[in-house]
């Protein structure tokens, strides 16, 4: 029994160290999303798939995990609760831990020498030299490389506007316009 509980402490040693060597040895085969943690991917594999129990009620959209639904719920309350202690940007994530401070960008593209501080940064990346596109949109067919440009782009179709202004009530279609909007009406620069 011994040698089992050995062997788990040493693949939960293994896994944690993952999160210091920034290494996501677990690859999704249907996006190419690499995480760092088995599980993640397992969590993950579900967005490909209709299995998507948990809704908004604000706006509909579906998510695989409860969690997820949570945090996509912050796009419509505009509700921020993680702070970055260096220089106290907010962020409505706790995967705070991306906000990087250091400059250090250890991940490198075979390709072109681009150069990331983040692993899936630099996955996502690497889908421009190989054309891949694998998140395409059911209404008219048009293809994205990266999830999020689908999930703005699809708000072309749908009207969706889910980033409302605090200040003035106008709603966008699209965070970044949000940001630039309020910079606009406080005569604050913006840094996207």
């Amino acid at each position: 029994m011994r040698h089992i509980d050995d062997s788990l402490k040493g693949s939960n040693l293994t896994r944690h160290k993952h999160i210091h060597t920034g290494e996501e040895p677990y690859r999704c085969e249907i996006c190419g999303k690499s995480f760092s943690d088995g599980s993640n991917l397992t969590a993950h594999k579900l967005i490909h798939t209709d299995e998507q129990p948990y809704h908004c009620d604000i706006c509909g959209k579906s998510f695989s995990q409860a969690g997820n639904l949570t945090t996509h719920k912050r796009i419509h309350t505009g509700e921020q609760p993680y702070q970055c202690d260096i220089c106290g940007k907010s962020f409505s994530q706790a995967d705070i831990h991306k906000h990087i401070h250091t400059g250090d960008k250890n991940y490198h593209c075979d390709i072109c020498g681009k150069s990331f501080s983040e692993g899936g940064s630099l996955t996502t990346h690497k889908l421009i030299h190989t054309g891949e596109r694998p998140y395409r949109c059911d209404i008219c067919g048009k293809s994205f490389s990266v999830s999020s440009n689908l999930t703005r782009h699809k708000r072309i179709h749908t009207g969706e506007e889910p980033y409302r202004c605090d200040i003035c009530g106008k709603s966008f279609s699209d965070g970044n316009n949000l940001a630039s909007h309020k910079c606009i009406r406080t005569g604050e620069e913006s840094y996207h």
